[in-house]
């Protein structure tokens, strides 16, 4: 058994988004550029229509997946293979972009307070180009383990026997979503080779046994490899845990599309300006 120990905290930065979408950005910045698996973690929220009424208008994206995770509000999603849904508090979108897809992501409320996630999983290479795939799973399908100590929500993973929704994916990710009451503990066991990394959304949390800066609201704290993870929360705690297995390929990014050249990327601007891009 190795404990998980802290490698770095930082906080995240408020950026913009869409149409001008406030939010706030950790992995997928330079502090934290590439965290393999993953490329890039959004907090959007607000309780100001006006930061977040504009939305996602549609958009291409190809070579990643997208996992929405909402807390509060209603956001309603349309897409190139004809899906589409009303996300509502605790539901969960997972969309597995592969080869091309176009799709926007709405407000469907005209005010109110908006809060939610926005996670990217880079794909390997043998699957980008895959028909895209979109899942929508409701707030009542994800796992939840509650005592007087804690509540856990499990999208994905394990926590004792309760197992989250998203199972037999390439990258065995876990996706928890935790809160934890002043002096508890969270403990987790994790495989050996997953990256991961917490983000606290509120609270403050002692993550180990080594010392470690003060977390704050909306910061990450990336995690060092090992096989068990204990956080203490030293106030009433909200976060993330979210850990997978490393691809190991390289990346290349050009703003929605991540593939593994740049002649890959150059190739999917070429497809979507001539109209090839989501043809399936």
């Amino acid at each position: 058994m190795s404990q998980i120990e802290v490698k770095k905290i930082l906080k995240a930065l408020s950026t913009s988004d869409g149409a001008g979408v406030k939010l706030k950005r950790s992995v997928g910045t330079p502090g934290a550029n590439y965290i393999d698996p993953f490329l890039m973690l959004d907090e959007f929220g607000s309780e100001n229509k006006d930061d977040y009424i504009a939305g996602f208008p549609p958009h291409p994206h190809r070579g990643i997946e997208t996992v929405t995770y909402m807390l509060e509000g209603e956001f309603e999603h349309k897409d190139s293979t004809g899906s589409k849904g009303k996300m509502t508090p605790g539901d969960i979108q997972w969309m597995k972009t592969g080869r091309g897809i176009i799709h926007s992501e709405m407000p469907s409320m005209p005010s109110g307070k908006l809060l939610g996630f926005q996670l990217w999983i880079n794909m390997p290479a043998k699957l980008k180009m895959n028909k895209p795939e979109y899942r929508y799973i409701k707030a009542k399908q994800v796992g939840v383990y509650k005592d007087n100590e804690k509540t856990i929500k499990i999208i994905s993973g394990k926590f004792k026997n309760i197992e989250g929704p998203v199972k037999s994916h390439n990258v065995e990710p876990i996706y928890q979503h935790i809160i934890l009451e002043e002096n508890k503990e969270f403990k987790l066991n994790v495989p050996i080779d997953h990256n991961s990394f917490i983000y606290l959304l509120n609270g403050e949390l002692k993550v180990g046994n080594g010392n470690h800066e003060k977390t704050s609201n909306s910061t990450l704290v990336l995690l060092k490899k090992g096989t068990v993870l204990i956080v203490k929360a030293n106030k009433k705690s909200e976060f993330l845990f979210i850990a997978g297995k490393p691809i190991g390929e390289p990346i290349a990014r050009g703003g929605p599309f991540v593939m593994n050249s740049k002649q890959e990327i150059l190739q999917a601007i070429k497809d979507y300006e001539n109209g090839t891009f989501a043809k399936y």
